[in-house]
């Protein structure tokens, strides 16, 4: 099972302000959000649900809904 960050520990590293980055990229048909907590060398963490390995959504605009909640200010999208 790939490694990945579940959503509660991810609001709370929000809250932290422990998440350096945040990236919403496609995967297939659907998106998918990950986060970077050190700099450029390190490796993005996908977010996951306690029952998927990958939280996926169907929409662009669903990502930014979920990431508003969490309260992300900026993520980037990689096409």
């Amino acid at each position: 099972m790939p490694q990945g960050i579940q959503e509660e520990t991810l609001r709370a590293m929000l809250d932290a302000g422990a998440v350096r980055e945040v990236l919403a990229s496609r995967q297939d048909d659907k998106w998918g959000l990950a986060i970077r907590l050190g700099g450029a060398g390190s490796r993005w963490l996908p977010v996951r649900s306690r029952r998927e390995a990958l939280r996926t959504w169907a929409s662009l605009t669903a990502v930014g809904r979920f990431a508003e909640s969490l309260g992300v200010k900026v993520f980037a999208v990689e096409l």
